[in-house]
């Protein structure tokens, strides 16, 4: 099942970078494929492990500052680390797009990578290549991030070309038209796969008239509208000193590199209360970088579909924001507890023993507006009631706070992750301590996730849909 973000003990981080396609996530498609697919983890994006033991008491706290213009940066120095990730943040997800901007934020992802005045198409990645380094990105609902990971001698000059790149495209007007087919393509593909079609059909009702049931790949009609000039004022509203966060994570020596960004192109990168800077007349005040309060639709339905190879229960339910950390990391670890291996309840009921289904996934996904918990069961149609009717029983096992709180500290191992956690985190205004996700896993035991968060998933509080083969 696609994943719209990672869950806690995929460090929350509302993005994250792989090479794959899903209806929550969309990534960088030029030379790559989009980035939707369920392992969210930016865990794997060091070329090596930190010496970390007993979580993050090693890491220290994180340095935060402001620079010149209000651009927040947040800093995290892991001496031993291989590499130095940086990674800029901006609340310019989907959500923050107009009826008419459909598509727009991830389709500008696209557009950041044919190159800025200074850098020609492909020009970025050759030098971040020859410097050893690697390069993505991936846009969600409520935001985007670019990442760059490279030796810690190279940390600067990534930080320029990378600010370069992503504060001031160029948006060349041949450049938009075959970067367009390039994501029409893309969108495409994704609706040439049943199972995603399903997938993206599940939230459309579940949040009806909300951005997190719209796709993030856009409209067709909507792209195939889209002009340069309208993608230049989307940047230039959302791209701003108060709408961004950079997060460097990785050998930070003596300071040098953080004194380096007081000089670069964030530190003068304009806020909302200031006048636009190009010729475009569009003002940034009032502009709409984050979605409303999400309300679920509980409800169900059953949609046909062709070439879908098997049938699928999909459910979803609200559960709270990204921003409250203790219920989102209980419901982490509820659905450890249902799903997280052959010893889970549901896995172990519906698969090993009751052998009603292929599969079945419960995944976390922490959002702004409303976090959401999503279930995907693949069993023949006519198991589909019988799957139905398992699917709200919970088992309290101690098992599943042992998953969340390893998973938390493996992500603290590599540089990626760090500088992923501390970007979304800032990006966000939760300036919280590094290991406030474990503080906050002991504060949970199973009688009061079986008091507090297995009513948030009833089933009467779900949408539920039915997908059959044609």
């Amino acid at each position: 099942m696609g994943v719209l973000t990672c869950g806690v003990t995929d460090l929350g981080v509302s993005q994250a970078v792989s090479d794959e396609v899903a209806p929550g996530n969309a990534g960088r498609a030029s030379g790559r494929a989009a980035d939707l697919g369920p392992d969210r983890t930016t865990a794997g994006m060091a070329a090596g492990p930190l010496s970390v033991t007993g979580g993050s008491g090693s890491l220290g706290e994180p340095l935060q500052r402001r620079l010149g213009q209000g651009a927040a940066v947040v800093s995290l120095d892991l001496p031993q680390a291989p590499v130095t990730c940086v990674d800029f943040w901006c609340r310019a997800g989907s959500a923050a797009e107009s009826p008419a901007e459909s598509g727009l934020a991830h389709f500008l992802e696209h557009m950041v990578f044919k190159g800025s005045e200074r850098l020609g198409a492909g020009e970025f990645d050759l030098r971040v290549e020859a410097l050893g380094g690697s390069s993505n990105a991936a846009t969600g609902f409520d935001d985007v991030h670019y990442h760059v990971l490279v030796p810690p001698s190279a940390a600067a000059e990534a930080i320029d070309l990378l600010l370069d790149l992503v504060l001031a495209p160029r948006l060349d007007g041949q450049d938009f038209a075959m970067e367009r087919q390039v994501v029409l393509e893309e969108l495409a593909q994704s609706e040439d796969q049943p199972e995603e079609v399903a997938f993206q059909q599940l939230l459309s009702r579940a949040c009806p008239g909300h951005a997190y049931g719209q796709p993030i790949l856009g409209r067709r009609e909507a792209l195939e509208g889209h002009r340069a000039e309208a993608m230049a004022a989307f940047h230039q509203r959302l791209y701003r000193a108060d709408n961004c966060c950079l997060a460097v994570a990785g050998p930070l020596g003596d300071g040098a590199l953080l004194e380096h960004l007081e000089h670069s192109a964030l530190a003068s990168l304009a806020s909302a209360d200031q006048p636009p800077s190009s010729g475009t007349g569009t003002s940034s005040a009032g502009a709409r970088s984050e979605a409303a309060p999400l309300q679920l639709q509980p409800g169900s339905d059953t949609v046909v579909l062709p070439r879908l190879e098997a049938a699928r229960l999909l459910m979803a339910w609200q559960v709270p924001p990204a921003g409250d950390l203790e219920a989102v990391i209980g419901c982490d670890l509820l659905t450890t507890l249902l799903a997280e291996g052959r010893r889970s309840r549901l896995v172990a009921r519906l698969r090993e023993q009751l052998r009603l289904v292929e599969s079945i996934d419960l995944d976390l996904n922490g959002l702004e507006a409303g976090s959401l918990v999503l279930l995907e069961a693949v069993c023949e149609s006519e198991h589909l009631p019988a799957v139905e009717a398992e699917i709200h029983r919970v088992l309290q096992e101690e098992r599943a706070q042992r998953l969340v709180g390893n998973g938390y500290r493996f992500g603290l191992e590599a540089a990626g992750s760090v500088a992923g956690l501390l970007g979304n985190n800032h990006l966000w205004g939760r300036h919280q301590p590094i290991q406030a996700p474990l503080d906050a896993l002991a504060h949970w035991d199973p009688q009061r996730l079986w008091r507090e968060l297995t009513p948030l998933l009833d089933p009467e509080r779900a949408f539920c849909l039915r997908a059959l083969p044609a």
